[in-house]
């Protein structure tokens, strides 16, 4: 009996939604366009603080500072990496 069933389930395939399409390209745009208008807008202030830290000589603590923590971090993720790895052996 069901062996001669005629209509058999036909997979129909998704409709592609020119709507979505037309929208995501209008979100990609207004994004896009929104970003470049926050950039402009940073670009005509002037910065005070920074101006001030570099004619006080200042803003060398601030790098130097920095330079510092980031070496720091480097260094304690290297031995931890040789930590790890050196307990990895003894397991095997």
């Amino acid at each position: 009996m069901d062996n001669n069933f005629k209509n058999k389930i036909k997979f129909t395939q998704r409709k592609k939604n020119n709507t979505m399409n037309w929208l995501k390209k209008i979100i990609t745009v207004l994004i896009l366009l929104s970003s470049t208008f926050l950039l402009n807008a940073q670009e005509n202030q002037d910065v005070e603080m920074a101006d001030l830290m570099r004619s006080n000589g200042r803003i060398y603590v601030v790098i130097a500072v920095t330079l510092t923590i980031l070496a720091g971090l480097i260094l304690y993720l290297i031995r931890l990496d040789r930590k790890i790895s050196k307990m990895e052996k003894q397991d095997h």
